[in-house]
């Protein structure tokens, strides 16, 4: 069959060739992201009740819903989230590869149930439940320099002119403003005026839904013979504060009427006044842009920046934007710093090869090679449906020194061949192909069947070593085609050998190098050769070595810090604020001023904006707030230590510490977008027990004081306080019988005062928006407050509510949250430096069993859920690719114990991957783990090689020690040649400097480094693991050796 591609050279050619054209195909089809989609469904219910607390929202809005959605299809958890705004927030998180569109509906369905049970203001408002996107692809700022535009003119100018555009770009899934600015038209009640008429505020909002409503009042002349019909129009809902404040009351008697402006300040104003945004000292607004699944996230980020560049003349004067945040630029920068990679990995692979093969001719073979099964695998890429991230470039540079190993052992075979005097190269590829074809084969079965097993990896995880495992697969698949097709084919037609020697004076400089390294190379392999029979005598120094080497491996993993995926630098650090409980939205601004003035001259910091109303941890709230602060593009800080991310991250700390008044924290944003905000580490505390809230604070405040003790934690923050004062409302059921008023009157009058009531919908610039009925905030600023509020009382006369209603002083939560049904307390957290998250979760897991009641439990969420659950699986999946290996070199040599001579050679490679990476100061994780699964393959390709030519010199009667070593002898150049030429493709990973310089040392130090130890190793131990498995092998199932006549060992 080889022999075939060898005579038909344009066969060959065109089968690489429709290759290439396929992985053109494919890679113009790949969307471009990050990471692959590897953040679970989440499907989002969100619910408002006016005017509610934290724990009233819980009790009668949140808890209903969950009961019922609890145990949908294919759910993972439930978490959820009532604050004293009313809002109500409920995510449910579905197992990967779950259609979200499939489980919106699911959920749908069951919060439908739900419904009846729901307080009416609630429903009202609307329950709207809705698939999640994972987190936004990038932020859009738009500021005014103008002091007439103010935040709310900002933030309705985008809703109305802007967002749609932006909704309509292909690739985009949404695009929401984040602030609460939305146009309303505010009816302020006047209480001293109502209760001179006789009203309260249901009477107003009777009369605001019987006069501003919709009409389908019909037709005239309809179906009545008539010659014309006509339609009757209703001017519909109100639009304007004239017509709102016009609309009557009550009648007075004498042609005089009572009309709501008599009675309320109208104004076409905010809906709400819980935020403040500034960047650069400009009031602004912002919004981000979410990414449809399976978009490419750089056309998506290019249309939406050409589109804001083209509405820049039709902006008011005074109004700008900026890009705030976006992710596209670290993917770019990224993505180019791998391609700059993968080009410079495949030079040094081919100056490596050029220096063993010395003839340019013969090193052009591999490096055809390398192209062909690039370029060929993204056709592959775009069948699987995969995209083209950061983890498919990963394995296709380190593609780059697997692929060529097998053309290399073919040009290396053909060299030998030609080298013992064929003078014709056909008949030399013929015959070197018929002695190394099934060597090739099972290399490439054995790299195959190590990546196999992850393919059975479930969840997050998974997804990165599936599309980091089955991208090596495919580039290992076509370069046995090319190694069996294309290869020898260009043998045949290019090698030439000349058996004429120059003399060394007649040689040019290039020559005299080539003389100097074979006689260099020649004197090392007897060198090897000794070396070898002296340890074939003196065995116990492998066995010492076997045992240093699992000693090495237990120690490193174990002091190693362990991770999920590495923290880059993206140029951008969070900060989150949070002021003492009760603390104004005015003070909270005037702290964040004060820290944007200390910040601003830190070397690095190159824009501030911050946001009040609401914090990264802690939710909504006055006395919370949050911040970004913006690095000088990557090109300024590269190299200058000063500038990176950790050095001024503790310059912005020494400045926060002289505002003692504030909690302030820096992190940098999450490595894998869909995991929430931050970086670090993200747990659960429950409550098993149903204990009072008072009781969970404290146990939660123990906790974290506990937590903080330990040197692997940086710092803890929860959003969960009962400290926040608060009154407690009490009414005087006996009272309000007595003069005939309704307690639920009583809670209306109170909702409609102070908590605010959504009492209709009107359309505005063509959008709705809604009518909102409250006292004026002068008028409920203390608890004196109900002195001047009345109610009708049942003969008619107008009464304090303070008759029956008092307010007593009290503390409870800003914010309640549930994790899977049972009261929790959030804890997020970051990692102390010099520590990984896997060290602050094995501390986290310390602390909660030894200082935790009984009833209290602890659990994961986010990205932290995802790196305990891949803890669990990584020692099961790299046995079972051992196993696998074992198996199939078993079935290859037709015993089960011959096997076991590649095996016991891999602990030696494993133990360099893991010291090197421990010297380096990086971390065990993921990419760390995927490396470690494609070593294990490329050491077991050295020992096949070895054992492969050992096991055929047996046969043809050599002794077995004989036949060891001289396997070893005649397959060290191939071995150091392959090793080499992928330690050589790894250097620019393991020396990057650039985006994603984290990411790129991780993958490639463990490699290179394991398979340098791996490889000096390996060559001194597989010929003496091969004699003793040999022996055992003979021992179960003898064989016939043929006498050897003197044969020496040294005779190749």
């Amino acid at each position: 069959m080889i022999k075939k591609f060898i005579e038909r050279p344009v066969f060959s050619t065109v089968i690489s060739i429709i290759i290439v054209v396929l992985g053109v195909l494919g890679l113009m089809a790949l969307p471009t992201t990050q990471y692959p989609d590897i953040a679970p469904p989440t499907v989002k219910i969100t619910a408002n009740f006016p005017g509610a607390d934290a724990m009233t929202v819980m009790r009668s809005v949140i808890t209903p819903i969950e009961e019922q959605v609890n145990g949908v299809e294919n759910m993972t958890y439930v978490s959820s989230s009532a604050t004293n705004d009313g809002t109500a927030s409920i995510d449910v998180f579905f197992e990967l590869g779950t259609d979200p569109d499939i489980a919106a509906m699911n959920v749908q369905n069951r919060v439908n149930r739900a419904l009846p049970l729901l307080p009416q203001e609630a429903t009202r408002s609307g329950v709207v439940t809705q698939k999640q996107e994972n987190s936004a692809l990038m932020f859009i700022r738009f500021y005014a320099t103008n002091p007439s535009f103010d935040q709310l003119y900002i933030e309705n100018y985008i809703a109305i002119n802007i967002i749609p555009a932006i909704k309509r770009i292909k690739g985009v899934a949404d695009a929401p403003i984040n602030g609460a600015k939305t146009y309303a038209m505010r009816i302020w009640l006047l209480p001293e005026k109502l209760a001179a008429y006789g009203l309260e505020p249901e009477d107003v909002i009777a009369k605001i839904n019987s006069q501003s409503r919709e009409a389908a009042a019909g037709q005239i002349g309809s179906n009545a013979g008539q010659a014309n019909e006509y339609v009757i129009r209703y001017k519909g809902r109100f639009e304007s504060e004239n017509e709102y404040e016009n609309i009557i009351i009550k009648a007075l008697g004498n042609g005089e009427f009572l009309r709501l402006k008599d009675v309320a300040d109208v104004s076409f104003a905010s809906q709400s006044y819980s935020a403040v945004g500034e960047t650069m000292g400009y009031v602004n607004s912002s919004f981000g842009v979410f990414q449809s699944p399976g978009s490419n996230a750089q056309e998506v980020n290019k249309a939406v920046l050409d589109y804001l560049k083209s509405i820049e003349p039709t902006l008011p004067d005074g109004l700008h934007w900026l890009n705030d945040y976006d992710l596209n630029t670290f993917l770019e920068g990224a993505i180019d710093q791998v391609v700059v990679t993968l080009i410079e990995a495949f030079i040094l692979v081919f100056l490596v090869v050029l220096l063993f093969l010395q003839d340019f001719r013969s090193t052009l073979i591999p490096a055809i090679a390398v192209p062909v099964s690039i370029v060929g695998s993204f056709f592959f890429l775009n069948l699987f449906g995969f995209s083209l991230n950061l983890l498919t470039l990963f394995a296709l540079v380190l593609a780059i020194g697997i692929v060529v190993d097998d053309a290399i052992v073919v040009v290396e075979a053909v060299h030998a061949k030609l080298e013992k005097g064929k003078q014709d190269s056909r008949s030399a590829t013929v015959e070197a192909m018929g002695e190394i074809s099934g060597a090739i084969v099972s290399i490439t079965l054995v790299l195959g069947a190590v990546f196999v097993p992850v393919t059975f990896i479930s969840g997050p995880a998974g997804v990165f070593y599936q599309q980091f495992g089955i991208t090596l697969m495919v580039a290992i698949f076509i370069s046995a085609v090319n190694a069996l097709t294309l290869t020898p084919m260009l043998c045949a037609l290019f090698l030439k050998y000349n058996h004429t020697d120059k003399a060394y004076a007649d040689k040019n400089m290039v020559q005299k190098f080539n003389h100097k390294f074979n006689t260099a190379f020649h004197l090392t392999t007897k060198r090897y050769a000794g070396l070898v029979k002296g340890l074939i005598r003196k065995k116990w120094i492998v066995g010492t070595m076997f045992i240093a080497a699992i000693g090495l491996i237990i120690w490193a993993n174990s002091s190693m810090p362990k991770g999920f995926v590495p923290l880059e630098d993206r140029g951008v650090i969070f900060i989150n604020v949070e002021l003492p409980p009760g603390a104004s939205m005015e003070r909270t601004y005037s702290v964040m001023k004060e820290l944007e003035g200390k910040v601003k001259d830190i070397p690095g910091v190159d824009r501030f904006s911050i946001a009040t109303g609401a914090s990264m941890f802690s939710g909504t709230g006055s006395n919370n707030a949050s911040a970004y602060i913006h690095l000088p593009p990557f090109e300024q800080r590269k190299g200058d230590e000063e500038l990176g991310l950790n050095t001024v991250v503790r310059k912005l700390n020494e400045r926060a510490k002289t505002i003692p008044e504030a909690n302030i924290v820096f992190f940098a944003p999450a490595s894998v977008r869909g995991f929430g905000n931050s970086a670090g580490f993200s747990m659960v505390l429950l409550d098993r027990g149903g204990n009072d809230i008072a009781d969970v604070d404290k146990v939660a405040r123990n906790f974290i004081v506990e937590l903080e003790k330990r040197p692997e934690i940086d710092f803890v923050q929860t959003s969960f306080n009962v400290g926040y004062p608060q009154y407690e409302m009490i009414v005087n059921a006996e009272r309000a019988e007595e003069s005939g008023v309704e307690v639920s009157n009583i809670l209306s009058a109170m909702q409609g005062y102070i908590g605010g009531f959504y009492a209709a919908d009107f359309t505005r610039f063509g959008k709705p928006y809604r009518v909102m009925v409250q006292s004026l905030p002068e008028s409920r600023m203390d608890e004196r407050l109900l002195e001047q509020l009345t109610i009708r009382t049942a003969s008619g006369e107008m009464a304090p509510i303070s008759q029956f209603v008092s307010l007593e002083r009290t503390y409870g939560p800003q914010v309640v949250k549930r994790f899977n049904l049972f009261t929790s307390v959030q804890l997020e957290g970051a990692n102390a430096p010099g520590y990984s998250t896997g060290d602050a979760i094995a501390a986290f897991q310390e602390v909660a069993a030894q200082s935790l009641p009984a009833d209290y439990t602890v659990d994961y969420a986010g990205l932290t859920r995802e790196e305990i659950a891949v803890g669990n699986q990584t020692l099961f999946i790299f046995l079972l690719c051992v196993m696998f290996i074992y198996l199939l070199l078993s079935a290859q040599y037709e015993s089960f114990i011959q096997p076991l001579t590649v095996i016991f050679s891999l602990p030696f490679g494993i133990m360099g991957a893991f010291v090197g990476q421990h010297l380096a100061g990086l971390e065990n994780n993921i990419y760390f783990q995927v490396a470690l699964i494609m070593l294990v393959g490329l050491l077991a390709k050295n020992a096949i090689l070895i054992v492969e030519f050992a096991q055929h010199r047996r046969n043809n009667g050599e002794t077995i020690a004989a036949a060891a070593i001289n396997a070893a002898k005649a397959r060290l150049r191939p071995i150091l040649m392959t090793s080499l030429a992928f330690i050589a493709g790894m250097l620019p990973l393991v020396f990057s400097n650039g985006m994603g310089e984290v990411g790129n040392r991780s993958i490639g130090t463990g490699a290179a480094a394991g398979l340098l130890i791996g490889t000096v190793c390996g060559v001194l131990v597989i010929p003496v693991l091969f004699v003793i498995f040999q022996w055992l092998q003979e021992k179960v199932k003898p064989i016939r050796a043929k006498e050897i006549s003197d044969e020496q060992p040294d005779n190749v």
